[in-house]
């Protein structure tokens, strides 16, 4: 027998019935993973008790989410026009390189940010006294944060933190914020918020954001409950969250946010 026209001989021929097959099962696959999965993880117990496992498995949502949705839009673009397979992957690159266009520009983003941040910590913050990479912000309102950035990594805290905290306390929001610069959380965060840079109108885009930054706080607390105890730490986050900036929000109701706190009474 001939072998078809435009098919070099040897090649292996797919059948059109199962390419469209295996496109309506990505499909499928992208679609559990961009709604129900997500939602049924966000509203789970379980993540509380395992934060590094859901960061795991929401990395893999993430992942396996984007990959389906780029091979659907290839296996339909051939199922289509399967005379034009340059042409039918036409969609499905441009998807694949929009994605990583958004993640380069974030993370230049991020970059440049981080550096401006720095030369502002330069000129309003002073070293603290007796802890090393350690600034105070002269600032009434109590304030905790890392600026990572390598082996220069900085601890930021504000003055009026620092006369609410007992030395405990303070020890507890400290190792708090190492835990994030040692474990780099910015690295995790980095490819969540560049997915929803680039869907800002897709909702499980900004559900998985949010839902990594409170688990990457949970592995913070982790950090920090090698050095002091439950209680302590648990203190020092009432004091910070209930003066300082998004006090509001974290009032009004987090599922995460309240985790936090049951993880630390159990």
């Amino acid at each position: 027998m001939w072998p078809a026209v435009g098919v070099p001989e040897g090649a292996i021929v797919v059948p059109h019935g199962v390419v469209v097959w295996v496109a309506m099962i990505l499909w499928l696959v992208s679609l559990l993973l961009a709604w129900p999965v997500p939602v049924w993880f966000s509203r789970a117990g379980w993540p509380m008790r395992a934060p590094v496992i859901a960061l795991l498995l929401w990395q893999g949502v993430g992942l396996a989410g984007g990959f389906s949705m780029i091979g659907a839009l290839a296996l339909t673009g051939l199922a289509v026009a399967p005379a034009h397979p340059w042409i039918a992957l036409i969609p499905a690159a441009a998807f694949a390189v929009y994605l990583l266009a958004h993640l380069g520009v974030t993370i230049v983003q991020v970059t440049q940010q981080r550096r401006r941040h720095l030369a502002l910590l330069d000129l309003l913050t002073a070293p603290h006294p007796t802890r090393a990479r350690t600034r105070v912000l002269d600032d009434e309102v109590p304030v905790a944060y890392c600026l990572p950035r390598g082996v220069g990594s900085v601890t930021v805290l504000s003055q009026g933190l620092l006369d609410r905290l007992d030395s405990d306390e303070l020890v507890a929001v400290i190792a708090h914020e190492r835990g994030h610069v040692e474990q780099r959380h910015d690295l995790l965060q980095l490819a969540f918020r560049a997915w929803r840079s680039a869907l800002p109108w897709f909702p499980i885009a900004r559900l998985a954001d949010a839902e990594v930054a409170a688990l990457v706080e949970m592995l913070a607390d982790d950090h920090a409950r090698r050095e002091v105890r439950d209680e302590v730490l648990a203190r020092a986050i009432l004091q910070v969250g209930a003066h300082g900036p998004g006090a509001e929000a974290a009032a009004s109701g987090s599922t995460r946010a309240s985790d936090r706190f049951k993880r630390l009474s159990r």
